[in-house]
């Protein structure tokens, strides 16, 4: 939170209320705002940030509309976890389903080891596949973070990558599961809303983290972000991994005074989709790309876990059917 205030620019074009928003969507798809974090009040955090309450508010309201945050009366507004709410209700079901199973075998002379060879060798058949829709707003970044997560899929296991904008008038069909980054999960939901939908952690991949450090401390920076509501979090990333950076602008599209600040920079850093600002650099300026990766902590214990739930819910429908 100390670096999304730190952030905020009241002389940018970007108004507080779009800054702030962006900043705690983006927040809470990196990382940054973990899973169940409790959010300042509305009250403490307009203080902090000298604005109004109302724009505060009308801004938790929009997260929570959006299923990015859940406000709990009595307790404040706190960062929505990935999962199934029902999900802890199934794993009690299951430790007592476990107990009448021991006692059963128990009863019947079974042993807990021999039960548990009887477990595995019950359990032969192969695993289901699940079929995996990746979306996003930008193909190559989309088709990036599909193939990051394909290393880590159990075999049989298929993902594909979509842009939403592809998809919206024609949602493709056979998909047991969606993963998307936290900010478009709303607009996934509403794409495809027969099918379960999980929000994936980014965080800057290496070489942005690598070419962040290398800018030189004396540096005029220019900083692009192609949504305004990126704007923020943008900043705020490029002050955690380059802090010595000390002459940082914050430019959106269309903004006025962008081809004044191109032709003053020494270094552009451009958000994922901007990649057309590099013809109207010179040779001696540098440019890259701010670009983000699966978080490898959430695709161990969210992402993985989600895939074997669906599979598991699928499975238990087909033969619920059959």
């Amino acid at each position: 939170m100390a670096r999304i205030v730190q952030a905020m620019d009241r002389k940018s074009s970007v108004s507080l209320s779009v800054q702030l928003r962006g900043a705690l969507e983006f927040g809470i798809a990196s990382g940054e705002l973990p899973s169940d974090a409790r959010l300042p009040s509305v009250r403490a955090l307009a203080a902090r940030l000298k604005i109004s309450p109302v724009t505060v508010s009308n801004v938790y309201a929009a997260l929570q509309t959006s299923g990015l945050v859940d406000g709990r009366v009595g307790s404040g507004t706190f960062v929505s976890g990935n999962g199934d709410r029902t999900n802890d209700g199934r794993f009690r079901q299951l430790d007592q389903q476990i107990s009448e199973l021991l006692c059963l075998a128990k009863s019947c002379g079974v042993s807990a080891s021999e039960l548990a060879v009887r477990i595995s060798m019950a359990s032969t058949a192969p695993p289901r596949p699940v079929r995996i829709l990746m979306v996003g707003n930008f193909t190559d970044a989309t088709h990036a973070y599909a193939d990051e997560l394909r290393e880590h899929l159990p075999e049989g296991d298929e993902i594909d990558a979509a842009v939403l904008e592809e998809i919206a008038d024609n949602p493709p069909k056979n998909i047991d599961l969606v993963i998307a980054p936290k900010t478009l999960l709303a607009k996934a939901r509403e794409i495809l809303p027969g099918v379960e939908v999980i929000g994936l952690t980014l965080i800057p991949n290496e070489a942005t983290r690598v070419a962040l450090a290398s800018i030189p401390p004396d540096a005029k920076t220019l900083a692009y972000s192609y949504f305004p509501g990126f704007v923020t979090i943008m900043k705020a990333g490029i002050l955690r991994f380059a802090p010595h950076v000390t002459q940082l602008t914050m430019k959106v599209r269309d903004e006025d005074g962008l081809s004044a600040a191109m032709r003053d920079a020494d270094v552009v850093i451009y958000a994922t989709g901007a990649d057309y600002l590099r013809r109207a650099l010179r040779a001696e300026q540098t440019a890259f790309e701010y670009r983000h990766t699966p978080d490898i902590h959430a695709i161990r214990t969210e992402i993985l876990p989600a895939i074997e739930r669906c599979r598991a819910t699928t499975k238990s429908t087909k033969a619920t059917a059959e």
